[in-house]
């Protein structure tokens, strides 16, 4: 969980939010503001990932909420479009740095390619390896991350000036839009430890744990690291430079801070994008076994038990957005768009099922129900409003491939022999 939340935002996403916003508190506000709407999504999926401990995730909530319908065509934008997004980018974002350290110039959508077929390949082997690659990588993202608020503040180079409010470059009001996006994709992940409950031990006493713990972790640390980038480098200069975390570190420690804090981005850009592979395979798994895609998909390797089929499919898949797209920001659009639709649905999940179905057991009650996922689902409704409002031209084509599930589902059920 934390793999995947530690990715490319935090190294990407302060230049963008500095260009739009003047006053520093404000910032740091905002990302304590998005981290808590995060941990309200977590705590609502908690209970949802206890009462279902299968692969799935938020396919699983859905279908127990909502019937096959909206679980198909969750299912559909999320193996054509959700989860492929979410690799391409990252691992974009890995292949941009790896020419950066290498003062080479090879062609970023073949590195991300690469990428992704080499992970896709190690799960592929086994989730008990990958799973170990996972944990290995995800405790340097956070050592990383660490590293830099913790030279920062030994070295005490930074200037409390910086926190000064100065002249916004737009209003508030144009501003939140993109500003809150930003922040979203960096926070983003901290729902797909449900998809891979199948797989945990004792889900009922971990995933609350996982989704408590893994957030709040994140929380803490992104805060953190954005104070410090505040400290270290005023928003003026923050607007104009390409990533902040190497200016801090050559600020810190010289010349060597910049390649140090490349080979950090690499570790953890690497780490996300193997997190998102693991799950992401397991959604479409699920939905196949449910027969609601082809059976193919839901086919298990006979000696390393993992769902190769859907594995393989989705790492072709993000190529395939990778030569469509090729830039990271058209990337994170239309993930962060489709995907909060169906935050917002899954969990009010959580208060159909309390209503037509209160004998369910419910190992993990969430924690100020009805008012946490109340508010997530309301966060989520305007989020997806405002990103409609404030770009409809770039939203709509991503509307219509969602909305493209409703005549695939039914052409599904008509097919002969679907199974």
């Amino acid at each position: 969980m934390v793999g995947i939340m530690i990715g490319s935002g935090i190294f990407r996403t302060p230049t963008s939010i500095a260009q739009e916003l003047g006053n520093p508190s404000l910032i740091l506000l905002l990302w304590l503001a998005g981290g808590l709407l995060s941990l309200f999504g977590a705590l609502t999926y908690a209970e949802l990932g206890t009462m279902f401990p299968q692969a799935g995730g938020l396919y699983v909530f859905l279908q127990r909420g909502f019937g096959n319908r909206v679980a198909f065509i969750f299912g559909w934008t999320y193996m054509l479009l959700v989860q492929p997004l979410a690799i391409a980018s990252i691992a974009m974002v890995f292949s941009e740095h790896f020419n950066k350290l290498l003062r080479t110039e090879f062609d970023t959508r073949i590195i991300t390619c690469a990428v992704a077929i080499l992970l896709t390949g190690l799960n592929v082997t086994g989730i008990h390896r990958g799973a170990r690659l996972a944990v290995i990588l995800t405790g340097l993202k956070v050592a990383a991350l660490a590293l830099i608020v913790s030279v920062a503040l030994a070295l005490t180079k930074g200037d409390a000036a910086h926190f000064t409010p100065t002249a916004a470059p737009k209003s508030l009001v144009l501003a939140l839009t993109p500003v809150l996006a930003a922040i979203l994709w960096t926070y983003d992940g901290w729902s797909d430890a449900a998809a891979v409950a199948e797989e945990v031990k004792e889900p009922q006493k971990q995933l609350p744990r996982m989704f408590l713990l893994g957030t709040t972790l994140v929380i803490a640390l992104y805060v953190a690291v954005n104070a410090v980038y505040i400290w270290m480098i005023p928003l003026s200069t923050m607007r104009e430079t390409a990533t902040v975390a190497p200016l801090v570190m050559e600020r810190l420690l010289g010349g060597i801070g910049g390649d140090i804090v490349t080979v950090m981005i690499l570790i953890s850009t690497l780490g996300a994008t193997h997190a998102s592979i693991i799950v992401g395979s397991r959604v479409t798994f699920a939905q196949a076994r449910d027969r609601l895609l082809f059976a193919n998909l839901a086919r298990i390797h006979p000696t390393y038990r993992t769902p190769f089929v859907a594995l393989w499919v989705q790492a072709v898949l993000s190529c395939v957005m990778v030569v469509w797209l090729e830039h990271f920001e058209r990337m994170i659009g239309g993930f962060v768009f489709t995907i909060w639709i169906f935050y917002g649905l899954a969990a009010a999940a959580v208060i159909v099922l309390r209503v037509r179905q209160p004998e369910l057991a419910r190992p993990y009650r969430c924690w100020g129900y009805p008012v946490v996922p109340l508010v997530f689902i309301v966060s989520a409704t305007a989020v997806t409003l405002l990103a409609i409002i404030d770009s409809p031209k770039d939203t709509i084509p991503w509307l219509g491939i969602l909305l493209a599930g409703v005549p695939a589902y039914w052409l599904w059920q008509m097919r002969p022999g679907r199974t």
